[in-house]
């Protein structure tokens, strides 16, 4: 068996190359963290590079499976960039970060999220060469707490009308703990189910108003928590008590002032026509 057969069937059985000589190398799986940038390094070469120098090469990087649909297609010649150029622009999400002329064809992902996690495929063809290979893109993220808000139980096994919904996100997938006002752990800590592949929901009886209830979310990231009531609603029921409470107090501030003028008046009508030498008294008429 020639050496050439040999690399050809290990390239089939083992690399997943369809045909030909081209081959591509990919770099090691990437890991990074929600909102940076990724790069998925991918090479290619081919004994025949000097032989193709004006041909063309296309370069496809498809997502989750290697048959799907490629998100990013760009296809030129080895002795121009015309061709790449669409594939090139610092604007989009998704864009070649190499020179596929000098077989660099390594993929850039800018401001990552958690539905960017997953396999990845790059795929070149040459004019009768194709070759491909898959790289993992691992996203982690610190946890996120998306709502907490109160919602009414139809149906609660502990028989409460209403509960305290927490629902977080985070990967690894957080843990929700529940908390007093004074950040003590709180003997019941409800029920919860997963939200999606990255997200939980928890849920713990509301029965008391008032009641400051916080939801932490833990991961081996971080954590994130929140309060309720928000601490806006607080600073606005503070404002509303200290509103009513002024208004009270201004109000029994004008009725005491009006009642002191008054009695004031009286009394200097008294002094003033005392020293005026006339002494006002009730007059009796005799029937």
């Amino acid at each position: 068996m020639s050496p050439q057969t040999l690399e050809l069937i290990v390239c089939v059985v083992v690399t997943g190359c369809v045909s030909g000589h081209v081959k591509v190398v990919v770099s090691p799986d990437v890991t990074v963290l929600r909102g940076q940038d990724a790069v998925l390094g991918c090479s290619f070469t081919d004994p025949r590079q000097q032989r193709y120098y004006s041909g063309q090469i296309t370069v496809r990087w498809s997502a989750k499976k290697q048959k799907a649909a490629p998100f990013l297609t760009c296809s030129g010649k080895n002795d121009s960039t015309l061709g790449f150029t669409s594939c090139l622009i610092p604007g989009f999400r998704f864009s070649l970060n190499g020179d596929p002329r000098r077989g660099d064809v390594s993929l850039l992902i800018r401001t990552t999220q958690l539905g960017d996690e997953g396999s990845y495929f790059c795929t070149v063809e040459l004019k009768d060469s194709t070759s491909y290979q898959k790289i993992e893109l691992q996203v982690n993220a610190e946890p996120q707490i998306l709502s907490l808000s109160l919602v009414d139980a139809l149906s609660s096994p502990d028989g409460a009308a209403r509960r305290l919904q927490c629902e977080a996100q985070g990967n690894p997938r957080p843990k929700i703990v529940w908390l007093s006002s004074s950040k003590r752990l709180r003997e019941n800590q409800g029920a919860e189910s997963q939200s999606g592949q990255y997200g939980l929901v928890s849920s713990v009886p509301y029965p008391e108003e008032g009641e400051e209830l916080i939801c932490r979310a833990e991961n081996a990231l971080g954590d994130a928590e929140r309060m309720y009531p928000p601490c806006h609603m607080t600073v606005m029921i503070t404002l509303v008590v200290c509103g009513i409470v002024v208004v009270l107090l201004l109000s029994t501030g004008g009725i005491v002032y009006c009642r002191r003028n008054r009695a004031e008046g009286n009394s200097a009508d008294v002094y003033e026509n005392t020293e005026a030498g006339v002494l006002y008294s009730p007059v009796t008429v005799p029937h």
